[in-house]
């Protein structure tokens, strides 16, 4: 939802970090240096046969790999780490970005860059060498679970060797990490995939799908969005995603291993055009069709307000997908979706009558989506809460789940062939 998305790119740009990577510590110490020794999963004893299938496929995004890992963990994460595994999730969504990872582009982009584990700074910490670990964690975990946590890659973040001067309306603070890439840097967004594709492959987690770019549609993600700060100029968006999107697909063809999927959209919800970012079905209508033709499944964030005032924004995106022949019909995931304060950035209340009505309307969002054949898979962000985004399912210091956790386990634990209707935890009723 844009009220929440908004504010959070301004906090991103101050930090220097795209939400995908806020978990290495921005603010308040540096990742450390050493390289992280992971010791052998532990065993857990689960069945080598697939999870059953949800009634609602459900997803989670958290980048910190200690929250993953069946095995030994730093202190502070273990009790965490298993009520994240006790929502069994489908799928996992991972951020990637680019910028942080390849500053040089006479050096491949370090996909085992030190990490602290913190959050912003704050413990439980936890290092580990990034890429490298997160992927060897959920490798561990899927063999723990007997499956799940089917990975899709998000792709965000152009370094500045890669991104074209500054120009048209940009917001202020925006910077190189956001701006359109170069031909030069087209040729390292292809390098990176194929890094990113041969770690899965020695990690032994298969990268199936794949997401060319977070948010194309908001500024903080690309920018400009338009030459001129008016909601009647054209955008320049569409274009440039359908450059990732061809080169990320090009490169993906031409990799064994396949198939490969690309998700198309990871839209931020904006409902209309505004001067700086463009609206859902004018981004949908001015993709050329052999970018639109090409993505297994689009996706779409929308995100949940306690009073239930969002746009519907999944609805938008199924109208316009039914405007062209090849995108009707098109399963739909919804890739981020949470609830918490008001506006990105402002606290979290922790009254329980609000609590209680944050719940509630996630649960009324999720009922919707289940009832709706298009939407295939609902993914939760975050997990643990960053502080400039307060939609997670546990609070930053890792003390606490919200009842909205207890959502998200029962959405987990249903079943296609269980009596209609997911019965909502106690603290999700409605006010």
């Amino acid at each position: 939802m844009l009220r929440l998305t908004a504010t959070l790119r301004v906090a991103v740009l101050l930090c220097g970090l795209v939400l995908g990577s806020a978990l290495a510590g921005c603010g308040g110490g540096g990742a450390r240096t050493a390289t992280v020794t992971r010791p052998a999963p532990a065993p857990t004893g689960a069945s080598s046969s697939a999870p059953p299938a949800q009634r609602l496929p459900i997803g989670v995004s958290e980048n910190n790999p200690w929250l993953v890992d069946p095995g030994a963990v730093p202190e502070g994460f273990a009790a965490w780490r298993d009520r994240l595994a006790a929502l069994h999730p489908a799928r996992y969504r991972l951020f990637v970005d680019w910028s942080t990872l390849q500053p040089d582009p006479k050096v491949p982009a370090d996909l085992a860059q030190p990490n602290d584990g913190c959050l912003r700074g704050m413990p439980p910490c936890g290092p580990f060498a990034g890429m490298r670990d997160r992927l060897r964690a959920i490798a561990a975990r899927q063999r723990a679970d007997g499956g799940g946590w089917a990975v899709m890659i998000v792709l965000q973040g152009v370094p500045e060797w890669a991104a074209i001067p500054a120009g048209g309306c940009e917001q202020p603070g925006a910077d190189h990490r956001s701006r359109p890439i170069t031909a030069a840097g087209l040729a390292g967004y292809q390098a990176l995939i194929r890094a990113l594709l041969a770690l899965g492959r020695q990690e032994g987690v298969a990268l199936r799908w794949w997401s060319p770019f977070n948010e194309p549609n908001h500024p903080g993600f690309i920018s400009p969005q338009r030459a001129a700060c008016d909601a009647h100029a054209p955008s320049l968006a569409p274009a440039v995603y359908s450059r990732l999107v061809r080169a990320a697909r090009q490169t993906l063809d031409a990799t064994p291993g396949g198939p490969y999927h690309l998700i198309l959209g990871e839209m931020a919800g904006y409902g209309s055009p505004t001067p700086r970012g463009t609206g859902i079905s004018e981004f949908v209508r001015a993709l050329p069709d052999d970018v639109a033709c090409a993505g297994t499944v689009w996706s779409q964030h929308e995100y949940t307000q306690p009073d239930r005032s969002q746009p519907d924004a999944v609805g938008e995106l199924e109208r316009v997908l039914d405007e062209r022949a090849c995108t009707r019909g098109k399963r739909i995931w919804v890739t981020e979706t949470g609830v918490g304060g008001t506006r990105a950035g402002s606290p979290r209340s922790l009254r329980a009558v609000d609590q209680r009505a944050q719940c509630a309307a996630e649960a009324a969002l999720l009922e919707h989506w289940a009832g709706d054949p298009r939407v295939t898979a609902a993914f939760q962000f975050s997990v643990r809460e960053d502080t400039a985004y307060p939609v997670g399912l546990f609070d930053p210091e890792l003390t606490r789940a919200y009842p909205v956790y207890d959502l998200w386990r029962a959405w987990g634990a249903a079943r296609p062939g269980d009596p209609a209707g997911v019965p909502r935890p106690s603290g999700c009723a409605d006010p």
